[in-house]
């Protein structure tokens, strides 16, 4: 009878899985990073452009 040694596979298996994950992750930032930034992060970018602006007298903008 012959025995299989199958610790090189399981490391195969993780190695893979975490590969998984990670284009899951870079796909979901890729797809909804534009969205995110739009929604999340502009608004206060303008929000705080238009308080300096009131402060300091001038105009400033967001950069995108």
């Amino acid at each position: 009878m012959h025995v299989h040694d199958e610790r090189g596979s399981s490391a195969v298996e993780y190695g893979l899985l975490v590969f998984g994950i990670a284009a899951v992750i870079a796909s979901v930032v890729f797809l909804l990073g534009g969205s995110v930034r739009d929604t999340l992060f502009d608004p206060g970018c303008d929000e705080l452009a238009g308080h300096l602006a009131a402060a300091h007298g001038g105009s400033t903008s967001c950069q995108n």
